[in-house]
Formats: structure tokens, C-alpha cells, sequence
């Protein structure tokens, strides 16, 4: 079973799906890695250091994918709406393709990475839970992402963010606030902790309230109760306008206190709720900070840019996008560890085994035999149920 991992080329991308010390417990699961050259270069992973573990370069990117049964990427089509198109003629038909796809994010992307006949996984689509956690590639990128924002924030605020005692006097710290308390959040509020700010979060899930205060930051309350806050995956889950109205209006001042404010409220599959206005933005203080991790769906910020940083009545906006290719090199060894437990799980003695009853194989499988198969995907895009699929299922 050979194991492909092409150079990622969404314009920018630094990550590389699999890292030089995932090779060897891949190869003791019987599979044989093959690297275009240059594929880890920017993360920090010359092709040496691949083919001291046993990989074989690959110079053409086209003969990577030949050869290869199973093609990893980090952003393959559907995530990489720049280029990732030119790949779909290099893959052959029943070739495996384990990576971000996107799937809630365009149908036509779907259906033309299922009219290649390749059998996807997308790794968005992962279940939450204790078993799959070592596979959980969304959370880890958004780990990262969170610390990364944070350390933005700090570089672009003109204050320092720790307290300080000095013989000029004493400097007050920096206040920073976090909207939305996911992985995302959660490590945002640590590295702002470490950093030295005074941080507070909110979150409409009144359940995170412990996890916020047991990272030494304020749980911010409003006076508003949301209507089934989470999902069963323990995803946030969308409000009406009316709850998203209101909140905005308590918001407002609690928003003109801080110096910095990260947002990072996402809802799958749909566009990110706004939560600061540009009213709000006005009543921050010239010099303020805001990072819009949630900028590709839309932005928590009215004023995000996606891609861009911008200033608004004297307030930084930033509205990067891929926030966790700004650590590559860390980035893509937390990535290359959750693929390497997914191909530990999928490839048994040298064989794919496309296991329907095993709930991780069953809901991160997307497409397959020309076809779009993940029950989730077609339900979200009004798509008539598979009758075959279900039969797979006995």
C-alpha cells in the first residue's frame, strides 16, 4: 500500500500532510511512502530527513499520484478553492484521498472530486469522539490557530500585554477578550493568560463557564439564554436573528473595555454569526485589536476582510485566513500524527478496509464509486438518500 503526500499548492500553504517522524509507524502498518520533493521544505521538513526514514522523492507531482493508492493532503479541492482543481486529472479512479475537503462548503467541489471515482475521507467530518480524538484534525488546527491569533494580537497592540513594575511606574496589563470558547478559544485564553493579560470569554454555551475559569479567565454572563446552545457533537449550534440581535446589544459595552478581541465563532456549514458590529468597533479605543478567526465564513466582524488586515476608526482588523499555516512546522506534526491513526485504522495487513460499521470510517468516508456518499453531506445538501449506502451499512 503506497502512501502519496504531495507538495500542498493553495498559494501560501507552508503545512505538509505527513512529517518525517510519522513515517516509521506507517511503515510497520505495511505502507510504503512516496514525497514530491519539496513537499515539508517550507515546515521545516527537508526531503533528506524523509528519505533517511524510508520515503522515496518523487521530483514529478504527477507520478506521485500514480503510483500512489492513497494521496494525503492538508488542503486538497473543496478546501483549496485556488488551485486545487488542477489535481483532479492526476487522480486515477478508486484511488483513496484522505484530507480537508470542505464538504459543507460547495457541493460542486464534491461532486467533482465523487466524478473521479475517488474514494474520499474528509477529516472535517470526523466524529467527536474519545475514540476518534488522536484523529481529530479540526481541533488540532484550530489549537494552533487560537495560539497563533493571540501572538498576532500581541505583536499589532501598541501596549504591552503583561503588567509591569518599573521605575517609571507601574504598567497596567492589556485586557483581552475571546468570543466563542472552542479548542479555538480555549487555547487563546491560555496564551493570553501566559502572556500576562487580564482575559475574558464568552460563549452562548453557559457549560464552558468552568473550563473558562479554570484557565484563570472571567466567564462573561448576559442576560440571555440561548435555545439548545450545543449540538450532540457539541458544536455551538445557530440562533435566530432576535438572540444574535440582542446579544450584540450587551455585547456592545463589554466589547469597548478590551484592547483586544478574538473571535472564533464558527457554525459548520454555515456563515459565521456576527457578533461586533461596526457601532462596536467605533467604541473601541484607537489602537485596538481584533482577530477574526471565524474571517473565511463570512467573519464574527462586520468590517472583516477575509485574507486581509484593515483599520477601522483606529482599530485593527484582522481577517487572516488559515490562521495555523502561520506554524507550519508544528502545525503539520500535530496533522501528520491524526492521519497516521487514521490510515493505522483504515489500512489493516497492507489492505484498505473500508469498515461501514465503524462509525469514524462511516462518517468521514464523503465520496465514492462516482458517487457522494456521506449521509450528512447529502442531507445538508437536500440531496435524496443512497439506497445502496444503507445497504453497505448491514
Amino acid at each position: 500500500m503506497i502512501v502519496g503526500v504531495p507538495r500542498e499548492n493553495f498559494p501560501g500553504e507552508r503545512r505538509v500532510a505527513l512529517v518525517p517522524a510519522a513515517l516509521a509507524n506507517l511503515a510497520k502498518a505495511g505502507m510504503e511512502i512516496v514525497v514530491e520533493a519539496g513537499a515539508g521544505a517550507e515546515a521545516g521538513y527537508p526531503d533528506t530527513e524523509y528519505a533517511a526514514k524510508g520515503a522515496k522523492i518523487i521530483p514529478q507531482r504527477s507520478e506521485v499520484f500514480r503510483v500512489a493508492d492513497i494521496i494525503v493532503q492538508v488542503l486538497a479541492h473543496g478546501a483549496n478553492d485556488k488551485t486545487g482543481s488542477s489535481d483532479l486529472p492526476l487522480f486515477h479512479r478508486d484511488q483513496i484521498l484522505v484530507g480537508f475537503l470542505r464538504p459543507l462548503g460547495s457541493v460542486q467541489s464534491i461532486t467533482e472530486i465523487a466524478s473521479r471515482g475517488i474514494t474520499s475521507f474528509s477529516v472535517e467530518l470526523m466524529p467527536r469522539t474519545t475514540r476518534a480524538q488522536s484523529m481529530d484534525a479540526l481541533s488540532m488546527m484550530a489549537t494552533v490557530s487560537g495560539y497563533k491569533a493571540v501572538i498576532v494580537a500581541a505583536d499589532t497592540l501598541p501596549k504591552l500585554f503583561p503588567m509591569l513594575t518599573t521605575a517609571a511606574g507601574t504598567i497596567t496589563p492589556a485586557r483581552v477578550l475571546i468570543l466563542g470558547v472552542g479548542v479555538a478559544g480555549l487555547q487563546a485564553i491560555a496564551t493570553a493568560r501566559r502572556l500576562g493579560a487580564v482575559v475574558s470569554a464568552y460563549d452562548l454555551r453557559p457549560v464552558v463557564k468552568e473550563q473558562v475559569q479554570s484557565l484563570g479567565a472571567r466567564f462573561v454572563e448576559l442576560a440571555i439564554e440561548a435555545k439548545d446552545a450545543q449540538d450532540a457533537r457539541g458544536y455551538a449550534t445557530a440562533q435566530d436573528e432576535s438572540f444574535y440581535r440582542r446579544q450584540r446589544e450587551l455585547l456592545g459595552k463589554v466589547i469597548a473595555e478590551h484592547d483586544v478581541v478574538i473571535t472564533t465563532a464558527v457554525i459548520p456549514g454555515k456563515k459565521a454569526p456576527t457578533l461586533v458590529t461596526k457601532e462596536m468597533v467605533a467604541g473601541m479605543a484607537p489602537g485596538s485589536v481584533i482577530v477574526d478567526l471565524a474571517a473565511e465564513r463570512g467573519g464574527n466582524c462586520e468590517l472583516t476582510r477575509a485574507g486581509e488586515t484593515t483599520i477601522e476608526h483606529g482599530v485593527t482588523i484582522i481577517g487572516w485566513v488559515n490562521m495555523a499555516n502561520g506554524v507550519p512546522y508544528h502545525a503539520s506534526q500535530m496533522y501528520a500524527r491524526n492521519l497516521t491513526s487514521f490510515l493505522a485504522l483504515l489500512v489493516k495487513e497492507g489492505k484498505v478496509q473500508l469498515n461501514l460499521q465503524d462509525d469514524i470510517i462511516r462518517e468521514t468516508l464523503t465520496t465514492q464509486g462516482g458517487e457522494i456518499v456521506n449521509a450528512r453531506v447529502r442531507e445538508f445538501y437536500s440531496l435524496p438518500a443512497l439506497v445502496r449506502q444503507e445497504g453497505a451499512k448491514k
